[in-house]
């Protein structure tokens, strides 16, 4: 299936402040150098918070992990769970039509969404609140026909149970999820015929549709403020709720590593001019800092080309000149005063100079040699 970007994008994209502190805690659970692997959760929790995948949120996460926006975009075009074009506001209805859900009635399902919501998957309905898509195996597969809506498996389904269920959430009502036909979980229709002592002590419903029913809202997205936010690979076993009148927590900056080697050359291409291994970035002070010395302007040669600095994106390129910063040199001058104001004032990336040690980085480039990751940029391989 062709999966494109929707032609009406929004202008720009962030995080909430409870959402961009969770996903800068994402990011470091990661090892140094491999930040990109938190594109999947990242890109999702930007979807949560709007809705769908907007291109401005592709990129702006693409930004926080120092990835080209185009590997971003493979990500989020690949995985059906990315919705690429605006849903309904109240739910988005996702009916299983694969092979057990076909003969329960999926058809049936598809014909409700078609007259109720719109004729054509992902359109809106008239009044914005719907929209429904049909998808592959769901996995619930003994309680066919099912839809997925919201967070939550609605299953036992028939087209009157659903038509019910749209209108009941239109009226700003929360249908209670799990099986519709008077089932338990997956039991037998007819009842239990074994482990009939497991009736005793059991919840209402079953354990996710008890759950749902205690949240009490199956189709609100997550905005960041539903629980503490934790880090326990931090060494923190859960730290205050964010937006709720504490500071957000910090992610923990890491140390200081050694400067990139220059890569070996080989017979094809050889590097020019090599550089001497500078000393790591110097782990920054504490306090605000000290504001480094910026440029009105570039040099007359024109600026360096900073994505060439391995975490430093489009985005992040132009938030540095828009600071003052242009140049290699300037970078590689940064005291420990100087690495503290400049991660303090890089709005959205934060702690960036410091966890990407770009101050050595920065020093090899100025003297025209090149790190490994500067190698692969030029080759278009990042």
């Amino acid at each position: 299936m062709l999966r494109r970007l929707y032609h009406d994008q929004p202008a720009s994209f962030a995080f909430t402040p409870a959402n961009q502190a969770w996903a800068e805690a994402q990011i470091t659970k990661y090892p140094e150098g491999r930040q990109a692997s938190a594109i999947i959760p990242l890109l999702w929790r930007a979807q949560e918070q709007e809705g769908w995948l907007t291109r401005p949120a592709i990129e702006y996460v693409a930004g926080m992990l120092g990835m080209a926006y185009m590997r971003a975009l493979e990500v989020a075009s690949f995985y059906f769970m990315f919705q690429l074009q605006p849903v309904g506001s109240v739910a988005h209805i996702q009916i299983c039509g694969t092979t057990t859900c076909m003969i329960c009635g999926a058809e049936d399902l598809v014909a409700v969404c078609r007259e109720k919501i719109a004729d054509k998957p992902h359109a809106l309905s008239a009044d914005g609140k719907f929209s429904w898509e049909e998808v592959e195996c769901l996995g619930s597969c003994a309680n066919a026909p099912m839809a997925q809506i919201g967070k939550d498996y609605y299953e036992d389904l028939t087209a009157k149970r659903l038509g019910e269920i749209i209108d009941e959430l239109a009226a700003g009502k929360v249908p209670v999820p799990g099986p519709q036909n008077g089932r338990y979980a997956s039991e037998p229709l007819s009842g239990l015929t074994s482990l009939k002592d497991m009736d005793s002590g059991k919840t209402q419903y079953n354990a996710s549709a008890q759950l749902a029913v205690d949240i009490g809202d199956t189709v609100k997205r997550i905005d960041g403020t539903e629980v503490p936010l934790t880090a326990p690979w931090q060494g923190k076993a859960g730290q205050d709720k964010v937006g709720q009148g504490k500071a957000a927590p910090k992610a923990a900056a890491p140390k200081a590593k050694a400067a990139p080697k220059a890569p070996t050359p080989d017979a094809a291409e050889k590097i020019a001019k090599p550089a001497a291994k500078p000393a790591a970035t110097p782990a920054p002070a504490a306090g605000e800092g000290t504001k480094p010395k910026t440029m009105k302007a570039p040099r007359k040669a024109g600026a360096d080309d900073l994505k060439l600095i391995k975490g430093v994106g489009p985005k992040l390129e132009a938030l540095l000149h828009s600071m003052g910063f242009y140049h290699f040199d300037q970078i590689a001058q940064w005291s420990s005063e100087e690495v503290a104001w400049v991660d303090q004032n890089l709005e959205g990336f934060k702690g960036r100079v410091t966890r990407d040690d770009w101050v050595a980085q920065a020093a090899i480039l100025a003297e025209g040699g090149e790190t490994e990751f500067s190698n692969r940029a030029k080759k278009g391989k990042v």
